[in-house]
């Protein structure tokens, strides 16, 4: 359980452990960040397309079966950077800024869903070779799922709209603290694109039965 770009240092070391099959696990950001105003998220979606094919190329030149798992934004346990991200947010400040109507649709999916599908993938037999979406049980917009963080900590829901000036200037600002410094103003910007993948083969061959969107209190940081 790695980013899927450091896979290649440890080639020698999958190898020497026998292995049969190999659960690797990309992003779906390798399309969604694809013509970013941001270099850094075009770097990441080059970077994950790039890995890909290379763990790829390896598995099969020495007989290794490969699945590649795709989640989109994934939440749950308290430990993610998405939704852990925004409820920490909003503890401290009372409000969450959404850049215009912010009516993007999304499918998070739950931690543990993501890693069911990596233990299903491991035996399934007709997963070999082949690469997979896996995104959540429900679709939403943007704005619909930071209301339910809201309500899922209990605070009545404050979304401000906030010019994209506005955004870029606070990310700039955020980018300085260790725990903001993956965000950009990109971020802002998908606020309204719908980034949502259907999970129809994963469903059909790993048997994911992915979770709606229903937040509970163990998924948020305390």
């Amino acid at each position: 359980m790695a980013p899927i770009w450091v896979l290649p240092d440890y080639f020698s070391l999958i190898e020497a452990s026998g292995a049969r099959r190999l659960v690797a696990l990309s992003s779906t950001s390798r399309f969604t960040k694809v013509g970013s105003g941001d270099t850094a998220e075009n770097a990441i979606a080059v970077k994950l397309a790039e890995s890909e094919a290379r763990v790829q190329a390896w598995a099969e030149h020495r007989g290794i079966d490969w699945v590649v798992l795709r989640p989109t934004l994934i939440y749950g346990l308290g430990q993610d950077k998405n939704i852990s991200e925004m409820a920490r947010f909003i503890r401290r400040l009372g409000f969450f800024p959404l850049l215009g109507a912010a009516q993007g649709l999304r499918q998070p999916v739950h931690a543990q869903d993501v890693a069911a599908a990596c233990v299903a993938a491991l035996q399934a037999p007709g997963a070999a070779n082949r690469a997979y979406n896996l995104s959540g049980g429900e679709v939403l917009s943007y704005r619909a799922m930071v209301a339910r963080v809201f309500a899922v900590l209990g605070r009545p829901v404050r979304l401000i709209t906030v010019p994209l000036w506005v955004f870029r200037w606070a990310v700039a600002m955020l980018r300085c603290l260790p725990r903001y410094r993956h965000w950009s103003a990109a971020m802002a910007e998908r606020m309204s694109s719908d980034l949502v993948f259907d999970h129809a083969e994963a469903a059909r061959d790993l048997e994911l039965k992915p979770r709606g969107f229903a937040l509970t209190a163990e998924d948020v940081p305390p």
